[in-house]
């Protein structure tokens, strides 16, 4: 019976359970953003959310609620920013002015630091909650940026050097670029193949051009009238491995992840003959 490793389903002592077993909380983070005519609106988010339930009940520990708001609307967003936001606008029914930068009540730098303090809210909170790692786990790529900025500024708080929790970041396609060459893309064939493993009953591929045509806000190596579940349940498990190998390294090493800087390192764990 596969556990249950959402933070907010539990009682009590089942988190206390987890927690004293694996002091670590993923924390996912996306956003609503069009996905191509074949995908729903929440695939950035329910990507992050699959990989921390996945690491959760693989590596121990427990998943938390998605963010799903509050990131930039005027800056790296599809409906925004986009060659087609003409077309995803027609394609949801909107006029493409409601995602003009004028219609927002924050300038995009303020966006960018509203969500910045949001984050490092987030982390402080579940560090309050008695956790020794917190991991951001963006499924909004450009939310990476947001993520390693607010995991390096929280790990070099004063008191982070005598006991907080070390917090990291990661993207799944970053994690597995060196296995698979079709890693990252926008409502291609990668991100889509991840959908139909996580949440099939999202996904329509019936609902694609004839393979080779323009597909509307949607891109990548990977066609998505290539994409199956099984690619995707392949690539899923391959980023949750490494993931889980970053948080158990951190765990047992805390110290060479607090220097200025070094909570970024990835891969340290590969050459560690303990683990």
């Amino acid at each position: 019976m596969t556990p249950e490793v959402r933070y907010q389903m539990l009682r009590p002592a089942q988190i206390v359970a987890r927690r004293t077993a694996c002091p670590t909380a993923y924390i996912p983070l996306g956003t609503l953003e069009w996905h191509g005519v074949h995908n729903c609106v929440g695939t950035d988010t329910l990507q992050a959310e699959g990989m921390a339930i996945a690491c959760a009940q693989a590596g121990g520990g427990l998943a938390f609620p998605s963010l799903w708001y509050g990131e930039n609307r005027s800056e790296r967003l599809m409906d925004a920013t986009s060659r087609d936001r003409e077309q995803i606008a027609a394609g949801m029914g909107l006029p493409a002015d409601n995602f003009r930068p004028e219609r927002m009540p924050f300038a995009a730098t303020e966006q960018a630091i509203h969500y910045h303090k949001l984050l490092l809210h987030i982390l402080a909170e579940v560090e309050s909650l008695g956790f020794e790692v917190g991991v951001l786990v963006a499924g909004h790529y450009p939310l990476i940026d947001h993520a390693w900025a607010a995991v390096l500024q929280f790990n070099q708080r004063e008191y982070a050097k005598t006991g907080g929790m070390l917090a990291w970041a990661f993207v799944d396609y970053l994690l597995v670029r060196d296995q698979f060459a079709e890693a990252g893309d926008h409502a291609g064939g990668w991100e889509t193949s991840h959908m139909m493993h996580l949440h099939p009953e999202t996904v329509d591929l019936s609902l694609l051009p004839p393979k080779g045509q323009p597909i509307v806000g949607a891109g990548g190596k990977m066609a998505p009238q290539d994409a199956t579940a099984e690619f995707g349940k392949k690539t899923v498990e391959a980023t949750v491995s490494i993931a889980v190998a970053e948080v158990k390294h951190r765990l047992g090493n805390r110290q060479l992840y607090r220097g200025h800087g070094c909570c970024l390192q990835e891969g340290l764990w590969r050459n560690d003959t303990s683990q």
